[in-house]
């Protein structure tokens, strides 16, 4: 058998919802695993009827340039719920909007029926069709409570289809032990619920990787009483960026620093994550006024600003925050480095060109000067540039 990439555990379900601590015993380590990793579909975006609108602001502009040339960006939409009063009592939000086309209300040729395709955010709760009994319709904003009208009523013209079924995954070049391996054996089916878990080349594990139902199994390839596994997950599947920043972290944590560099914004967005699971709780923070080095060299977006930090402050592979709420959690101690404390940012050049520039319709990142105010106040961090 190969070095094992991954460890198969005992998993009490029961226990987890009741909220006691499972117990978690280990039934097999896998060489490999198959149909793992999947990106989230990009939002969806739907196409909605806007009925009965009486248009201004910007969506009146927009309204004019899509007449002459074909849809046009709006960006964020909020539709304000309004009672029979005209309170407004709740919102529904659209992101990335784009303006298709108008016509004439057929109920009121005064009014204006609109066609508009955004994505609703995961974070809204509430469907348009919701709409408080006898409610005179919705109150249109933009990104920052900017009046674009009203409209009556809203109607979406675009089904959402169903999802795809998704294969089990695989575990590959397994060798069964304990109650697994007694339970095949038996040849008993019902082999109940299990965990799975990335491990490092000496067996430390380095993040949980999936859940499941075991259903099957069968005899590997890969060797002699060695067995594939099947299991019907319930968990979300790891990103595919997963398995580049585990394959970095394949030989245990990292001991060099800037291995996240070779990552896009998603994978330094997803080892912060694997950081956060490695990083040692309870130790001792260093005393405040200590000196940390930043190395600014790949900082080109928010993320790695986080992963550059995270290492300067507690070595290669370390965590300090993900963001900025999580900064501030840090920053209040027991995470490495107690405030106040004075931080050197080396070739500071970089974020001040790339942080802040991507262009959001709403939720834009902090630019370079907005982090540095974050970071100095109160006076927990001295920034100095060097």
């Amino acid at each position: 058998m190969s070095s094992p990439k991954y460890v198969l555990l005992s998993y009490d379900q029961e226990a987890r919802f009741e909220g006691e601590e499972p117990y978690e015993q280990t039934w097999a380590l896998c060489e490999e695993a198959e149909d793992l990793f999947a990106d989230p579909p990009p939002p969806l975006r739907e196409v909605h009827e806007l009925l009965g609108c009486v248009p201004e602001g910007e969506l009146a502009e927009a309204l004019t340039r899509a007449r002459a040339g074909g849809s046009v960006p709006l960006g964020f939409l909020t539709l304000e719920m309004l009672d029979k009063n005209g309170t407004p009592v709740d919102e529904w939000e659209l992101e990335d909007v784009r303006v298709l086309d108008d016509r004439p209300c057929a109920r009121d040729l005064t009014l204006r029926d609109i066609t508009i395709e955004g994505t609703e955010p995961d974070r809204d709760s509430y469907d348009h069709s919701l709409r408080p009994r006898l409610s005179p319709g919705y109150r249109l904003l933009g990104a920052h409570g900017e009046p674009y009208g009203t409209c009556r009523d809203v109607a979406c013209a675009h089904e959402v289809p169903d999802e795809p079924m998704e294969p089990p995954l695989r575990l590959l070049g397994c060798a069964p032990q304990g109650a697994l391996r007694a339970a095949l054996d038996a040849g008993e089916e019902d082999l109940g619920h299990a965990k799975v878990l990335r491990i490092d080349a000496t067996g430390r594990p380095v993040a949980s990787a999936a859940e499941g139902e075991l259903r099957a199994w069968i005899p590997s390839a890969r060797g002699p009483a060695l067995v594939d596994l099947t299991l019907d997950l319930w968990s979300e599947r790891p990103p595919s960026v997963a398995g580049q920043v585990w394959g970095l972290w394949a030989e245990g944590r990292p001991t060099e620093p800037n291995k996240w560099a070779a990552c896009d914004a998603e994978g330094r967005q997803f080892w912060l994550g694997t950081a956060l699971h490695n990083h040692g709780h309870g130790g001792q923070d260093r005393p405040p006024g200590t000196t940390y080095h930043l190395d600014g060299r790949h900082i080109t977006d928010l993320s790695g600003f986080f992963c550059a930090l995270g290492e300067a402050v507690n070595g290669p592979g370390g965590y300090f925050g993900w963001g900025l709420d999580a900064l501030n959690d840090c920053l209040r101690g027991r995470w490495g480095a107690a405030p106040p404390f004075d931080l050197v940012w080396h070739d500071s050049d970089v974020a001040r060109r790339c942080l802040g520039v991507t262009p959001h319709a709403v939720h834009r990142p902090p630019a370079f000067e907005e982090l540095l105010a974050y970071l100095t106040e109160g006076d927990r961090v001295t920034v100095r540039f060097a």
